[in-house]
């Protein structure tokens, strides 16, 4: 069985390994960030970041027979302040028309925008390589046990939630748009504007031209990756419209992956949110397939989660015995429930 957790500091080992395997901006292999996006974690659990919109949550998957994290996930409560804006492209088309040629065209057009009351965020998604496409569905519990927290906490979180999608990459990890773009303005590589913009959003503001930019100047491949979703990440694409996301015309202005919203009360998951407690007695036999969550003031874990069968009945969940084993919960215990669907 998989559970789905808080991260805690002594998780950092894992966490190593698995960024040591995938290197990605989701989870960079770099230890000082690392140990910073935990810090933030570990604080924004325990309630010591006082202001809610400026907490970042980090989930880590857990193959509990082995101990081993095989995937992480996260919440930002707000993608967007005063001191860092969330920074985006508007993608819209522009027409011209010359009667004296009798030309007309079309042209996309890159627009950058600010946004300073940002949405809640769901990002960070990533998944151990040998785990992918397996039947326990990591990928799909990590993503799931965001929409389970936020329902389990909305006052904490903004009415709309972003999510972030990856663009096609070039093998080396590198962007097309930022080589295109972004490094000419910066003189940075994508991996180290990415790091340096997790804490300073300042010189996107200052070094990015203001200007509409008409993507036609840009060499057709990167044409084609504006708005596009990577083939790592079309599975998430189909996740997050199944459960009431959309594209919004906006891109990320890094690597010019597409930005979809929802609002928090629209989302499919968010509405079939229940609380339950715990029936006496034990159910190992086919029922819903759900992803079931528990919560502590106190202790190790402020948060656990398991996707398992359970027979949900008015205002009782009856739970498998290794489920109820691995949530450390009795009969009577309050949990909260999401279908997985």
């Amino acid at each position: 069985m998989l559970v789905l957790r808080d991260v805690q500091k002594t998780d950092l080992p894992g966490l190593k390994r698995l960024a040591a395997v995938l290197n990605t901006v989701n989870l960079p292999n770099n230890e000082e960030t690392l140990s910073a996006i935990v810090d933030t974690s570990v604080k924004s659990f325990a309630g010591k970041v006082k202001n809610p919109f400026e907490r970042e949550y980090l989930f880590v998957l857990e193959d509990v027979r082995n101990s081993l994290i095989i995937g992480t996930s996260m919440i930002i409560a707000q993608h967007g302040t005063y001191e860092a804006p969330h920074i985006y492209y508007e993608v819209s088309e522009r027409e011209h028309y010359s009667a004296s040629l009798s030309r007309h065209l079309r042209h996309k057009v890159l627009s950058i925008a600010y946004n300073y009351e940002g949405p809640t965020e769901v990002g960070g998604l990533v998944v151990d390589p040998p785990y992918r496409a397996t039947p326990d569905k990591p990928g799909k519990q990590l993503s799931y046990g965001r929409f389970l927290f936020i329902a389990m906490h909305r006052r904490l979180f903004r009415p709309r939630v972003l999510a972030e999608l990856l663009p096609p990459l070039l093998p080396d990890g590198r962007s097309l748009l930022w080589e295109a773009c972004g490094k000419k303005f910066t003189g940075l590589t994508y991996q180290e504007a990415d790091r340096l913009s997790r804490q300073n959003k300042e010189f996107i503001k200052e070094l990015f031209p203001a200007s509409d930019i008409y993507a036609s100047l840009f060499p057709t491949r990167v044409q084609k990756v504006l708005g596009e979703v990577g083939p790592q990440t079309r599975g998430v694409q189909r996740m997050l419209e199944r459960i009431g996301f959309k594209y919004m015309e906006r891109i990320d202005p890094f690597d010019g992956g597409p930005h979809f919203e929802a609002d928090t009360a629209d989302i499919s998951l968010v509405r079939k949110y229940r609380t339950l407690k715990v029936a006496d007695g034990d159910f190992d036999l086919q029922g819903d397939d759900v992803l079931v969550a528990v919560e502590s003031d106190a202790g190790r874990n402020r948060f656990r989660a398991v996707r398992c069968q359970a027979r949900l009945e008015n205002t009782q969940a009856f739970l498998p015995a290794r489920a109820k084993e691995v949530l450390d919960v009795q009969a009577g215990a309050k949990v909260s429930v999401i279908p997985f669907e």
